[in-house]
């Protein structure tokens, strides 16, 4: 069952509901508190953590903290609170009132001069939507800086619960407790970054209101078993079409994935001076010149595959433009034809806007995504959910919103968890562009795309196992069968 991510105004909402039916509001602090704590008390056997510093703000997420820190100091560590002024809440004062019962040290301000084996953020939780101002970036600094295991209640205080936008800036965690319901921003846009290992507390039953604004990716994907009499035509026919006279390493690394991901055959049509590099690197690939073909050819190369990707290496020129509008309506018209629109095609799209069909997926990292919608970069990546639901809108068609904790949009929105930072180089979306067409083109609708994208990033995991640093696009190939298989 795939895990479920909730947008934190729902995840308040469902609390207030619960509040409503009679529930203790300070019940709950005092329960998610007793949880965490005694898993941080598991968390610390394996480690030599006596002395703690929990680091609390001024709302209810500082609550949890004074009560994690009063349950720890019964369980026998050296506990420490470092604090801001409280604020309004009855609940938080209660919290309070119990550390001081429990003889917790509290220090009404951060200025920690000693050395602590553990650190507890609990400074601000999911509601923070504005700038940290320069005290509170100070707070936050501060606690990055010292030694020790680093622990964050809820989510890491200056990180942007729904986006994973930084605040501008952000604990960085080595654990993450999230109280009731995972929120987007843990496992998108910079979330990866700073939240650690994510553990779920779940505490309150799930009600019918309550409604999830997208859905972890499985990481145990199964593909069918091939049967003995199989033969090349009965695991389809991928065409890769892109490859200007100047680029053609794009093509060959989509038209080789394709083949490592288990297609029968592979076709590429592109400039003919990459027709030797092609062959002498893969000579099982068919080559077609792409200069050589008029709209019949077209049609008739088209009816005899079952995928398409295209735009790797097209270029964005005057030649460039004619060789788009030569394939693209026939591509988007035709709906038995799985089609991956990636690189120059997108950028042709954006000049030219036009639905896409429910076959065609399409792959912007978030700089063609910006184009897209002629947006900025960083507007993308400050909302990268928003976005991608203003591509399908847009344009129609399914979505691969491409980068850290990459989303994935078809008849839901999915984030895949899977992938690393060495996957950030040359040549891996037109690896994932080349998967795409080839997993369809043998299963269709029998595989899901976000599957599809965590095959390809959990292929790069197996490929990072060495280290991440030097990655290559093209070392990909034989993680990707290992991981198909």
């Amino acid at each position: 069952m795939q895990a479920v991510v909730y947008h934190s105004d729902d995840i308040r909402a469902w609390e207030r509901r619960w509040f409503a039916a009679q529930n203790s509001s300070l019940g709950l602090m005092q329960q998610a508190a007793w949880s965490i704590a005694q898993q941080l008390i598991e968390l610390f056997k394996d480690r030599a953590i006596k002395n703690i510093a929990v680091w609390c703000g001024q709302g209810n997420n500082a609550g949890d903290g004074y009560f994690i820190a009063s349950y720890l100091k019964q369980a026998g560590f050296h506990v420490e609170i470092f604090a801001a002024q409280l604020g309004d809440s009855t609940d938080l004062h209660c919290a309070a009132q119990f550390a001081r019962e429990q003889k917790v040290e509290i220090h009404s301000n951060f200025n920690v001069k000693r050395t602590f084996d553990c650190h507890i953020d609990a400074l601000f939780g999911i509601g923070l939507n504005r700038e940290l101002n320069t005290n509170w970036q100070h707070v936050i600094q501060q606690f990055n800086e010292q030694s020790g295991l680093k622990i964050s209640v809820d989510i890491p205080s200056g990180l942007q619960a729904n986006t994973g936008r930084v605040l501008p800036c952000a604990v960085k965690a080595n654990h993450t407790f999230t109280v009731l319901g995972l929120k987007a921003g843990l496992f998108t846009g910079l979330g990866k970054e700073y939240v650690g290992k994510i553990h779920l507390i779940n505490l309150i039953p799930v009600d019918h209101e309550l409604k999830p604004v997208a859905y972890l990716t499985s990481t145990n994907i199964k593909l069918p078993q091939r049967m003995a009499f199989g033969h090349k035509g009965s695991y389809g026919h991928v065409l890769v079409v892109g490859g200007h006279e100047q680029m053609g390493g794009a093509v060959i690394m989509a038209a080789e994935a394709a083949f490592h991901a288990g297609a029968g055959k592979v076709t590429v049509v592109c400039h003919r001076n990459h027709h030797q590099a092609i062959l002498s690197r893969a000579p099982n690939i068919m080559l077609r010149d792409i200069n050589a073909l008029d709209e019949e050819n077209i049609r008739e190369i088209s009816s005899q595959v079952d995928a398409v990707c295209f735009g790797m290496g097209l270029g964005r020129d005057d030649w460039a433009q004619q060789i788009y509008e030569q394939w693209f309506n026939l591509l988007n018209q035709s709906i038995h034809l799985e089609t991956v629109l990636d690189a120059d095609a997108l950028w042709f799209l954006a000049k030219q806007p036009e639905k896409l069909g429910a076959h065609v997926y399409a792959t912007p990292h978030p700089g063609e995504a910006a184009t897209l919608l002629g947006s900025s970069t960083a507007q993308i990546e400050n909302g990268r959910i928003a976005a991608i639901y203003a591509l399908q809108h847009k344009y129609a068609g399914q979505w691969v919103l491409k980068g850290a904790g990459s989303l994935i949009l078809e008849n839901n929105l999915y984030i895949c968890t899977e992938g690393n930072a060495g996957m950030g180089t040359g040549g891996m979306g037109d690896v994932l562009a080349g998967m795409i067409a080839s997993l369809k083109a043998q299963f269709h609708k029998a595989i899901a795309l976000h599957e599809i994208v965590t095959l390809h990033a959990q292929a790069g995991d197996e490929l990072a196992k060495q280290g991440m640093r030097g990655l290559q696009a093209y070392q990909m190939n034989e993680a990707i069968t290992q991981i198909v298989n």
